[in-house]
């Protein structure tokens, strides 16, 4: 063990050596040249299925054979992926009491969901479940003893505090809570988010609903099978659905921030909804490029570095812009995919395990393309960690660096070691109730057991960085000003690509694979 700890810190040294020579502008002038064609308004934002897509698709398949990568997908460099596309026809929703019904504004108010499998009509009860949470770990249950048969449960986001983030966040993902949900007899949900927590104000988030939905056109991996109703409504608004109930909004927030007991009840009255859609078939593809290890015993062991290529196309007009460029989210991921892979081609870097890079597929319909990679690796071996890159935000000088799953597994001292070397510290999450953990492609690989990480620049709280980053998420996440125009320090995400490559090297070259900690909640999900 000894041994091994004195061979990384030489390599930790020996790269950091390396990168001392780099011209970090021009390296980030690089970098920033990806994104300017990913992110242009000729890819019409990258959607599943879309020209743009295929464009941008090509375009990184190119990129990597240049950077030495061999094609590693089932086709070429490519992975298949079919998607069912269903998109809105028509749709309406009334609270009824009694022979009297309220009709509801969607979008305005409500943002009804849709799928494939939509009843056309539905009329059920509602009951409000608190946060809406089964979590056996810490013996947690909304549920119990509710009225659900039949029910659509209504519940605020977020949970107790007490509760490990990561653990909360497990059971707060879709599948988690459907599954819960639909065990207990309920047939459909609506969440409320606690307005602390939103990342997009209310009256954005409307103009990107409607948008056609997508699911992988394979049954077996959907996890929304009885789903009737789905639905998020606007907290500012919420006391509609509570009218009759002897509730408000405001009790169940004071509660909340408070971290005290939510209210569970029966809403009085019913939903009606109708839904009218139309479903078609839809082909994308990851992009799938190998760096083979040069050690005859762990080559066919991976690390996986990931990013997502797609974004949500084109939508309402916004000053006259119908383009969701996408290029933090995520042209700056895929760019750095490019030149990580480009630095260790150039610096004919050699190690033990091979290197996977992967632009997936379908982020934003809910992880699908990544989900597919990892049910369905292209390449034969065992995957042993995944490094994932979704808006790093290179946003200001890179300082600090926030990991999302740091203290889950060995990982987390890898990052540490390499990010001190090169005078950044790392920190944890500092926002747990966001679920970012679980909200990009690394949770895919973690429900198979991969020890993963993913990454954002991070900030002191109360500085001046902090403004920035959460200004951003405020006025351009998931909005048609994430594009070209937006300030962007390319120097720092040039210095960000040299750590997670440096990050790679020493997982690829190290003795032994990474490992969940004992303490970790998603240790059970270990294959091996």
């Amino acid at each position: 063990m000894k041994k091994t700890i004195i061979a990384l810190s030489l390599f930790t040294l020996a790269a950091l050596a390396g990168d001392k020579a780099t011209d970090w502008n021009a390296a980030g002038k690089a970098w920033w040249k990806h994104v300017s064609y990913l992110a242009s308004d000729k890819l019409k934002g990258r959607n599943v299925g879309s020209p743009g897509f295929d464009m941008a698709a090509e375009y990184v398949a190119t990129q990597f054979e240049k950077a030495g990568l061999k094609a590693a997908g089932s086709d070429g460099y490519f992975q298949p992926v079919g998607f069912v596309e269903t998109s809105l026809v028509s749709s309406s929703l009334e609270l009824v009491h009694g022979d009297r019904s309220i009709k509801i504004s969607i979008p305005e108010e409500v943002h009804a969901g849709f799928s494939a499998r939509s009843p056309e009509e539905i009329e059920a009860p509602v009951v409000f479940a608190g946060y809406g949470l089964v979590i056996p770990e810490a013996q947690h249950n909304d549920l119990e003893g509710l009225p659900l048969k039949g029910a659509v449960v209504a519940f605020l986001t977020g949970g107790p505090d007490k509760i490990d983030g990561n653990l909360r966040s497990h059971y707060s993902s879709g599948e988690q809570r459907w599954k819960a949900l639909r065990a207990a007899g309920a047939v459909g949900m609506i969440s409320i988010a606690n307005p602390k927590s939103m990342e997009i104000p209310w009256a954005r988030q409307s103009l990107s609903w409607g948008m056609a939905r997508m699911e992988l056109s394979d049954p077996s991996m959907s996890y929304s099978q009885g789903m009737q109703f789905s639905a998020s409504w606007d907290p500012a608004k919420a006391d509609d659905l509570f009218a009759e109930s002897g509730h408000s909004i405001e009790e169940v927030l004071e509660a909340a921030n408070k971290q005290e007991p939510l209210p569970h009840f029966a809403i009085p009255g019913k939903i009606r909804a109708t839904v009218r859609v139309s479903s078609k078939q839809i082909a994308s593809k990851n992009v799938v490029g190998l760096r083979v290890g040069d050690d005859a015993a762990l080559k066919n062991e991976y690390v996986v570095i990931s990013a997502h290529l797609d974004h949500l196309g084109e939508g309402k007009p916004v000053n006259g812009d119908a383009i969701y460029n996408g290029a933090m989210d995520d042209a700056s991921g895929v760019a750095s995919l490019i030149e990580i892979a480009k630095a260790l081609h150039e610096g004919k870097v050699a190690t033990k395990r091979s290197i996977v890079f992967v632009a997936v597929t379908g982020e934003e319909k809910g992880e699908l393309g990544s989900a597919t990679f990892a049910a369905h690796p292209t390449v034969q071996g065992r995957i042993i960690a995944d490094l994932n890159m979704d808006m790093f935000l290179p946003l200001f000088p890179l300082k600090w660096l926030e990991v999302q799953g740091l203290n889950e597994s060995t990982l987390g001292a890898d990052i540490t070691e390499v990010a001190k070397a090169a005078g950044v510290q790392v920190q944890a999450d500092k926002e747990p109730n966001r679920n970012r953990f679980i909200r990009s492609d690394q949770y895919s690989f973690i429900k198979k057991g991969v020890p993963s990480l993913a990454f954002k620049f991070g900030y002191i709280p109360g500085g001046p960085e902090e403004k920035i980053f959460k200004d951003w998420y405020t006025n351009r996440y998931h909005g048609v000003t994430d594009d070209l125009e937006q300030p962007v320090d390319e120097a720092a995400a040039a210095q960000f690509n040299s750590i997670l490559k440096n990050l790679a090297i020493r997982v690829a070259n190290a003795e032994q694979p990474p490992s969940w900690t004992p303490a970790s909640f998603f240790r059970r999900f270990k294959t091996e």
